[in-house]
């Protein structure tokens, strides 16, 4: 169906009968995504998201970035959680694949770029077809997050973990973005604009996030946050 054909639908005018039957297989499918999802999740222990785009080839310095970043959480006993797809999602499965973690993917399927890729564990591949239900587990798993340069998908994932933060929604976990070349013009907007000018953030939420250049920097921001509640995973 093209995106016209979807728009006249919209605005087609459906009996109850219609609304009634198209309704209730939705709720059974979202049902089914969180089921699964609360069941395979539940028992792979304390894990890092990492975020970032889907387009990110492998000769990129940020595709080695993600690997390593990975690499050292599962060396201190954190599994990763990634987005499932290629580019930086898949450099994160492959640090911890090959280092010997537990390799996530929250799988979304989508009609051009996304696929999951080779280096998540067998027993730990969700596919998931709505992205609200997929971000309910990236939130509700996950101990930080570390977000690498991407596109609206990326700032979705990792402005709804500092919303959900800043609202007490859910506990103060480590956010860490990487790339001051990259972040460092949108989070210098933020100060100027949300803060300094339109008063519409706080002066403490600037230290929900913390933006670095390298992997240890960023590895060694989630295991300083922990250190300090004597907190570590188990492994």
């Amino acid at each position: 169906m093209t995106g016209e054909e979807k728009i006249r639908q919209a605005f087609e005018n459906k009996n109850w009968q219609e609304i009634k039957v198209t309704d209730s297989w939705q709720i059974f499918k979202i049902m089914a995504e969180f089921v699964d999802g609360f069941e395979k999740l539940a028992k792979i222990g304390p894990c890092v998201s990492i975020f970032g785009s889907a387009r990110t080839h492998n000769d990129n310095p940020y595709y080695k970035l993600a690997e390593d970043t990975a690499r050292l959480l599962t060396e201190r006993g954190y599994g990763v959680i990634s987005g499932g797809g290629p580019g930086i999602m898949e450099a994160a499965n492959k640090g911890a694949y090959e280092a010997g973690g537990k390799s996530v993917g929250l799988n979304i399927e989508l009609p051009f770029e996304q696929f999951h890729n080779k280096y998540i564990d067998r027993d730990k591949i969700l596919e998931f077809d709505y992205f609200f239900i997929r971000k309910v587990m990236f939130m509700k798993y996950s101990q930080g997050f570390i977000i690498l340069p991407g596109g609206f998908g990326t700032m979705d994932e990792s402005f709804e973990a500092i919303t959900l933060i800043q609202t007490g929604k859910i506990a103060r976990f480590p956010i860490v973005f990487v790339g001051v070349d990259y972040w460092g013009g949108l989070f210098k907007w933020v100060e100027e604009k949300m803060l300094a000018h339109e008063h519409n953030i706080s002066p403490d939420d600037l230290n929900l996030y913390r933006v670095v250049d390298t992997a240890e920097e960023a590895a060694e921001h989630i295991f300083r946050f922990y250190d300090k509640y004597v907190l570590k995973p188990n492994f």
